[in-house]
């Protein structure tokens, strides 16, 4: 099983975004196909790297084809190979993802992208009613260290029922809580390249954790699962 990525990942969407067209990827479908086997293998031996201390379920690897129908950019294929890694549901919440890309554009992310309504709205109000816990936890200095900020899209203003100066405005207008790691080209064709990113998805259990307790009780602590 591949424990890395070659560089010919990086050279063939190189080559896909000068060449972005049915007919080119029709002729290199082959060179593809190679490619996508091997990052498949690299894929879920991080996935087994994973399952060593979480666990994990199943991991997918996304389809290279674009669905264009409701996009103004009408190019066919992703140049980018990316990938989810599921926690055991319904006790375990959060997940991993890792986006490979030329350009030095690579990332892993971790956290809460989509939120359903009814889990961000026990997120906000958890945090209305004490944010100490989740403040501690991503500022904590290791945690930063690897991590940084805490990102993702978030409203103008405080949501509805939520008082605008509320001392933890800044954690209850957010629409998604997820955490984003850059790589360079170099870093992700580096031997340990998977190490370190098993090691990064390490540091942000505490985080999990707490909101999987959070997202698995009511405001009175009783579980709903």
């Amino acid at each position: 099983m591949s424990s890395k990525f070659s560089n010919d990942v990086l050279e063939f969407f190189k080559n896909l975004e000068k060449n972005n067209n049915r007919d080119w990827f029709n002729d290199h479908k082959k060179e593809f196909k190679t490619i996508e086997t091997d990052v498949k293998k690299t894929y879920a031996s991080l996935f087994n790297m994973l399952k060593t201390h979480d666990d994990v379920d199943q991991f997918k690897m996304f389809r290279i084809y674009r669905d264009v129908r409701f996009s103004k950019n009408k190019l066919p294929y992703k140049t980018h190979f990316g990938g989810t890694f599921h926690r055991k549901k319904p006790e375990l919440r959060g997940g991993y993802y890792l986006h490979i890309a030329p350009n030095n554009e690579s990332f892993i992310a971790t956290g809460f992208w989509e939120p359903n309504a009814s889990d961000l709205q026990r997120m906000r109000k958890e945090f209305e009613m004490d944010a100490t816990e989740m403040r501690t936890i991503i500022n904590d200095k290791t945690f930063k260290s690897v991590w940084g900020e805490l990102a993702g899209d978030e409203l103008k203003t405080a949501p509805r029922d939520f008082d605008k100066d509320h001392p933890a405005i800044d954690l209850i207008k957010k629409k998604q809580y997820i955490f984003v790691k850059k790589y360079t080209d170099s870093d992700v064709l580096s031997d340990d390249f998977l190490e370190h990113v098993n090691a990064s998805f390490k540091v942000i259990r505490p985080y999990f954790d707490y909101m999987s307790e959070v997202l698995t009780t009511n405001l009175n602590g009783e579980s709903i699962i």
